[in-house]
């Protein structure tokens, strides 16, 4: 055994290095879900800089020092307060804020968003099972994006008003109706933030035929 380590040390370094490098300065996630439709696609990986917020101790949740702070409209990856499940979604409220959402329309510290209609189409959400969806261009209270909204689903579209507490977050899925996110397990403590996602590293039609989608390798999210 010995000899083996002695044999492989180089090898073995490397792996540790680039273990640690991934839990401390960057990682990529691949996404399973479109909660996050249409500005991050099931099949896409995603590329995240955990020294945008926070660097923490190796492995853990212990920050050791803040690099930075989150900011509304980040596309955030974090543990989910519920069950420690690795999620993606846009961080809509910061501590201080004063957030609300009526009938779909979000309204951050008496401001309420811009809504531009951009596409109608169907979307498919289960086997099967196919919705009419709208695409719009939500701004004013966040920095401009797209978001999507299902007809016909019981999600929660109205709640609040909420003041963010310190420490604490607010995430929103872009696909608004299909989405599991802070109106469902709360608000998340800055120590489960990861980091933030950066852009689109590579990506495949993971819900059809697995074939590349060319057009969103090396892409930034919009």
């Amino acid at each position: 055994m010995k000899r083996w380590f002695r044999n492989n040390r180089g090898f073995l370094v490397f792996v540790l290095v680039f273990g640690l490098f991934r839990t401390a300065v960057a990682d990529w996630n691949p996404i399973p879900s479109g909660s996050m439709r249409p500005t991050v696609l099931e099949g896409d990986l995603v590329l995240v800089n955990r020294l945008a917020y926070d660097l923490k101790l190796p492995l853990s949740n212990v920050i050791l020092h803040r690099t930075g702070e989150p900011l509304r409209g980040d596309i955030v990856t974090f543990a989910s307060p519920k069950d420690g499940t690795r999620l993606i979604k846009r961080l809509v409220a910061v501590p201080g804020d004063v957030v609300e959402m009526r009938n779909e329309e979000l309204i951050i510290n008496g401001r309420t968003a811009h809504y531009q209609p951009l596409q109608q189409l169907t979307e498919t959400v289960a086997a099967n099972v196919a919705l009419p969806a709208l695409r719009l261009q939500e701004s004013g209270a966040l920095p401009p994006h797209r978001v999507q909204w299902l007809a016909g689903v019981n999600a929660r579209s109205s709640f609040g008003p909420i003041t963010i507490p310190p420490g604490q977050y607010m995430m929103l899925g872009d696909n608004r109706d299909d989405s599991a996110d802070s109106r469902y397990f709360g608000l998340v403590p800055r120590n489960l933030l990861i980091g933030r996602a950066v852009g689109v590293i590579a990506s495949a039609d993971i819900t059809g035929n697995w074939m590349p989608r060319w057009e969103r390798f090396a892409s930034d999210f919009h």
